[in-house]
This record gives structure tokens, C-alpha cells and sequence, in this order.
């Protein structure tokens, strides 16, 4: 069955969810690449803006796992349209606080419903899909995100210039930047509709039973080994990406001095690029018919790229590395996510989504503030080396946890179908 074959038996609630997914990376594309820039225009330093990153990481760290019993107990629905509601309010809010508290409490906020959102989304993706196409929905949630993040940027990468011309203002100016952020607030509110729209399947007995001891669950699902070999590979590659990644638009403008529109294009384009691996991460799964294998073979082909992007003396060189890093790196992502969620009983996925989320955003809650640090002192290309260690870590605890159960659990299915046993 081809890609388009596969997306045809996808029911009305999985593709309005696509929908909010393309709408939603639109917003925070252009979010991301101008709020660095919209709080060092306002004068402060990198340090705080190191802590500001963190702090929506530090909120996903301290309550992910009650906002995934909540998601459990409220349904995948209503948690993701709250989640996504505060996160909208908070990101419009953190455009006209002055104070640094303040500042800082929004932001906590708004990873708060972001977490809420987040973790509501792979095990509502598992109960619309079937073993046939889950892991194109899983890569297709994945990649329509960057590939609306590519429109995003594109037009995002302009509207400063648009806005300083208009109010007569320099185009890097904090109102320039104000105005984009805004504008994407406001167009973040569509994302709502969809959501508001689709209706969630039924949640099976065995679910609802577990509604009643969420506690007891948590606590068995935390006791097993296997959750947490499930988390720390992503707690490493969270504490590695969280490093570099929120960096990537203030290094390219700092050591190759790249305006602003090219800027955007470049994102775009790294945009681009993630969607089409995500669509060829799939096709990987059914030559290799393994979703591990292709997870450590594409996250470990961009350690390459990432050293290129580090180390090139030329603006050229160091734009291949990051798409190649980026396409190669983010192609694993969703199919790790569906191997996730495939070996975890139904009424443990909320609670198990979101202790592996709350073990990336470890890393994420401290990585940008020491980032901030390291980069005042040293620059960027420790960071660099720093993250591919790190990242290799992950890589090798990922192949060492998994190949081998992986591989047992394929055999045992095969010998299932043929009668074998």
C-alpha cells in the first residue's frame, strides 16, 4: 500500500488533526525564529534569554506527568484543546510583560499547555490509526509540522521588513519583531477549529477502569524497567539538542552574518527537507522492517553533517550541514515515537508519553541556560561538540535497549501469523 493509499484510510479526526498540526507549525515556526531576536532587542542579555528558553521545559519537567494523568482523565480532546489554548495566550502575553518575573511565570505557563498538548498526542494518534498506517500518521504529524514551518518561515523571514517599513522603525528593531510574534499569536488561534471540531474514538473499558487508580498505574508504570529504557535515550538527546538547536538562527547571524530574510529561507528550507524525511522515514521502516534499525542508522549519519555544520569556515558548507543534521536527525523522531507507543499497553500511554516527554524536557529545562553561559565565554563550537557526544550516547543506548527485543518481537509476530505458534 503507497503513501497516498495509506493516507485514504486515515478516519475525519485524524485528518483534522493533521489540519491543526499544519496550522499549528505555521505559528511556531515563526515563533521560533524571531523570539531570540525580539528578546535581545529589548535590551536583555543572553543569560536570560538562556533562562526564558528554559523555562517551558522546566514547567513540562515538573508537571508532564500530572499533565499526562490529566490528558488520561479529561480524554485526548480536551486536553489538547486546553493545552493548546493556554500555550497560545501565553506565547501573546510574553509580548508586552516588561518584567523579568513576569516574563518568566508566562513562559512557564505556556510550557504548562504546551505539555498538556503534547502529551495527549501520541496516544490519541494511536486510537485513530491501525498497525498498517501508524507510522505514517506518526511521521506525517511529524513532517506536515516543518513543512508548514517551511511556509511559515518564508513569509515570517519578510514581515520585519514589512513592519519597519510601514511604521517607519528599523526592520531589527523590538517592535519590528513584536509585530511578527503578534501576528502569529493571533493566527495561532486557528489551530483551535479543527481541534474543536474532530471527536475523539471511544475509550476502551480497560481505560476507563484505570481512570479510577491513576496513582497505582503511575506508580507500577514508573516501578518497570522498560519505561525507562524507553525515556533515556530521549533524555539524552533532549540534554544534547537543547545545547545548540535553540541557537541555530543566532549562529548563523553572529559567525556568518546572515540577514534576517536569508535567514528565513534557510529554515525553510531545513523545513523542507524534515518533511520529505519524514515521509521517506516510513518507506525506510518497510525495506529494513525495523523501526530501530532506522532510527540509529539516520541519527547516527547526522553526527557527520553536524560536524560540518560546526566547523566550516564557509556560510555555504555550514547550510548543507544543517539541513542534512536536520533531515536526517528529525527522520527518526516520530518512528521512535511509534515504536513508543506500540509496546506499551493502551491505559499506560498517557502516563508513559509523558514521562519520556518530561525525560526530553530534562535536558531542555537545563540545556539553553548553560548554552547562554558557555556561549558569553566560549563561543559556539564547544556546544557543537558537546551535543555530538552527547547525542552518541543516546544513539548507542537506543541500539543496545532495543535492536535485539525489537527483532524477538518481529519474529514472534511473524511465527503468529504463519501458525507457527
Amino acid at each position: 500500500m503507497n503513501t497516498r493509499q495509506q493516507i485514504k484510510t486515515f478516519p475525519q479526526s485524524a485528518r483534522l488533526f493533521l489540519l491543526a498540526t499544519i496550522i499549528n507549525g505555521i505559528i511556531f515556526s515563526s515563533w521560533q525564529l524571531f523570539f531570540n531576536f525580539f528578546i535581545l532587542a529589548k535590551g536583555y542579555e543572553k543569560d536570560f534569554l538562556g533562562l526564558i528558553n528554559s523555562m517551558p521545559s522546566i514547567a513540562g519537567l515538573f508537571l508532564g506527568i500530572f499533565m499526562g494523568m490529566v490528558s488520561d482523565r479529561i480524554g485526548r480532546r480536551p486536553a489538547m484543546l486546553s493545552g493548546l489554548f493556554v500555550y497560545t495566550i501565553a506565547m501573546g502575553l510574553q509580548l508586552f510583560v516588561q518584567s523579568k518575573i513576569l516574563l518568566l511565570m508566562v513562559a512557564f505557563l505556556g510550557g504548562m499547555g504546551n505539555s498538556l498538548f503534547f502529551v495527549s498526542q501520541a496516544p490519541f494518534m494511536m486510537k485513530v490509526t491501525n498497525e498498517k498506517n501508524r507510522a505514517l500518521m506518526f511521521s506525517l504529524n511529524f513532517g506536515l509540522s516543518t513543512l508548514a514551518g517551511a511556509v511559515g518561515n518564508i513569509f515570517a523571514g519578510q514581515m520585519p521588513g514589512w513592519f519597519g517599513g510601514l511604521l517607519k522603525i528599523p526592520a531589527d528593531s523590538a517592535q519590528a519583531f513584536q509585530m511578527v510574534l503578534l501576528v502569529s499569536v493571533i493566527l495561532g488561534f486557528f489551530a483551535l477549529i479543527p481541534i474543536f471540531i474532530l471527536k475523539e474514538p471511544k475509550t476502551t473499558t480497560s481505560l476507563e477502569i484505570a481512570h479510577s487508580n491513576q496513582w497505582d498505574l503511575l506508580l507500577q508504570t514508573i516501578r518497570r524497567g522498560f519505561t525507562w529504557k524507553l525515556a533515556i535515550p530521549e533524555m539524552l538527546l533532549g540534554f544534547g539538542a537543547a545545547i545548540t538547536i535553540p541557537y541555530m538562527n543566532l549562529y548563523f547571524s553572529e559567525i556568518f552574518r546572515v540577514p534576517s530574510n536569508v535567514l528565513g529561507a534557510l529554515f525553510s528550507i531545513s523545513a523542507l527537507f524534515v518533511g520529505i524525511g519524514s515521509i521517506i522515514g516510513p518507506r525506510l521502516v518497510s525495506k529494513f522492517n525495523s523501526k530501530i534499525q532506522v532510527v540509529v542508522l539516520t541519527q547516527a549519519t547526522s553526527l557527520i553533517f553536524l560536524l560540518i555544520l560546526a566547523f566550516s569556515k564557509f556560510a555555504w558548507l555550514a547550510a548543507i550541514g544543517f539541513l542534512l543534521r536536520g533531515m536526517l536527525m528529525n527522520m527518526a523522531v516520530p518512528l521512535y515515537n511509534a515504536f513508543c507507543m506500540e509496546n506499551v499497553p493502551e491505559k499506560e500511554q498517557g502516563v508513559v508519553n509523558s514521562i519520556i516527554s518530561n525525560s526530553w524536557t530534562a535536558g531542555w529545562a537545563i540545556g539553553p541556560f548553560l548554552s547562554g553561559l558557555i556561549q558569553i565565554r566560549y563561543g559556539f563550537q564547544p556546544l557543537f561538540l558537546i551535543t555530538a557526544s552527547i547525542y552518541c550516547l543516546s544513539i548507542f543506548s537506543t541500539w543496545m535497549f532495543f535492536s535485539k527485543f525489537e527483532k524477538r518481537k518481529i519474529q514472534e509476530a511473524a511465527q503468529i501469523q504463519e501458525g507457527v505458534i
